[in-house]
């Protein structure tokens, strides 16, 4: 493809988040010179969502945007605009401001929030996914009111630290019989549980919410909890409900169903981020991430293939070791890999104590690890599962030992 054609040519990405910023950022970056023009929902400057649980909660940051130029960058930036459908076949998105064009499109929506069936329109229950959710809740913690948190996932954990660091009163209510209960296996989970109470949270599992009222959770045990707010952290599911009807393929979870260079069953359409899933050669299985690190790696395989695609060159597979991070009760949390189908899990060190990791093995190669105030191993084994290097289990158990000297 020639210079001038190439400049021609528009791409299109709906969402601004990390994946549709860093996939404008990375066009840029590897010498695409067509039009690109980024449409968010959302009226603020593109910003990141991990320190809204975090500094801009506890009103230590005004607010997370992007350090980005887009106008430097010929960035378009749409922002306030609601995306309604796609016409793939027209290759035009229509919007509430009306029909626009693409030559590619980049689908980049991302995830949004489960809601507490039976809570809409009760006063004080609130979400955690945008800044106007954090901005709403930080007076909320300013005023240190009673707080029932629903539900012991990630998010849920991230928000119980930051209101217990504002001097809240803090009760999570959990329906599983443990924390992370759809994220980590049992005997991985359950050391976690005490560190609620060692951060004077109180944590009530197997405890399903009956109803909300103004003031009060109640649960089907008949159990009343005071509440002067509720927050609702019960998981995330991709924003594709304005895909009906488009023709795109959607997987059991409303996720774009992606090839491995994260083209979408559509001609010229990609998607990336918390909205698509994968298949992983690497795990053999397809994958739905919805971590900040797919949101940033991702992009850079989609700008990849569009100008590969452009010019008929090589285009890239996406196949990355997942990972992320969370910072809960004092403590640095990281994960790398996945281990759905490990056949050994090691441990190194103890789970009572401040700093220990548990390795997934499959074959005696690394799968998968946790790491919790042990970013070395976490950094080490994130390589040793890439390269897929045979382990030493003797040698791997030992925390002293680095886990790269652990190889067989």
């Amino acid at each position: 493809m020639s210079e001038q054609t190439q400049s021609q040519r528009r791409v299109v990405v709906v969402g601004a988040g990390m994946a549709g910023v860093q996939t404008a950022v990375a066009l840029r970056e590897q010498g695409f010179t067509g039009g690109v023009t980024v449409i968010g929902a959302e009226p603020h400057q593109p910003y990141d969502r991990p320190p809204l649980s975090k500094a801009v909660l506890l009103g230590k940051a005004e607010d997370s945007a992007f350090e980005v130029d887009f106008e430097s960058l010929g960035i378009d930036l749409r922002l306030g605009r609601e995306v309604l459908g796609v016409r793939p076949a027209d290759h035009e998105l229509d919007t509430a401001e009306g029909p626009v064009p693409y030559d590619v499109l980049v689908l980049a929506t991302g995830a949004e929030p489960i809601r507490l069936p039976g809570a809409e329109g009760v006063p004080g229950v609130h979400l955690l996914r945008t800044l106007d959710d954090a901005e709403r809740l930080r007076p909320v913690l300013a005023r240190q009111h009673d707080i029932v948190v629903v539900g012991a996932g990630w998010i849920g954990a991230e928000f119980a630290t930051a209101a217990r660091e504002a001097g809240c009163a803090v009760t999570v209510v959990e329906a599983a019989d443990r924390p992370l209960a759809g994220a980590l296996p049992a005997e991985v989970a359950a050391p976690m549980a005490s560190w609620y109470a060692d951060a004077g949270a109180v944590l009530r599992t197997h405890a399903r919410v009956a109803r909300v009222e103004p003031g009060a959770v109640l649960l089907d045990d008949g159990s009343r909890l005071p509440a002067d707010a509720v927050v609702v952290g019960i998981g995330a599911r991709p924003a594709t409900a304005w895909l009906a009807g488009s023709g795109i393929a959607l997987g059991p979870h409303g996720d774009v169903v992606a090839d491995d260079r994260l083209r979408t069953s559509a001609p010229d359409v990609y998607a990336v981020g918390d909205c698509a899933s994968f298949p992983s050669g690497r795990y053999g299985e397809r994958l739905l991430v919805h971590h900040w690190d797919n949101a940033l790696q991702g992009p850079r395989t989609v700008a990849a293939n569009i100008l590969g695609e452009a010019v008929g060159g090589a285009t890239a597979v996406y196949d990355p070791v997942p990972y992320f991070w969370s910072e809960q009760f004092g403590r640095f949390v990281q994960y790398a890999g996945h281990h759905a189908f490990a056949d050994t899990t090691l441990w190194r060190g103890e789970p009572t104590g401040p700093s220990w990791t548990v390795c997934w093995l499959r074959e005696n190669r690394l799968v998968a690890l946790l790491a919790v105030g042990r970013p070395r191993d976490l950094a080490q084994g994130r390589r040793l599962i890439e390269a897929g290097t045979p382990m030493d289990p003797a040698l791997l158990t030992d925390p002293a030992r680095p886990l790269k000297a652990a190889t067989a």
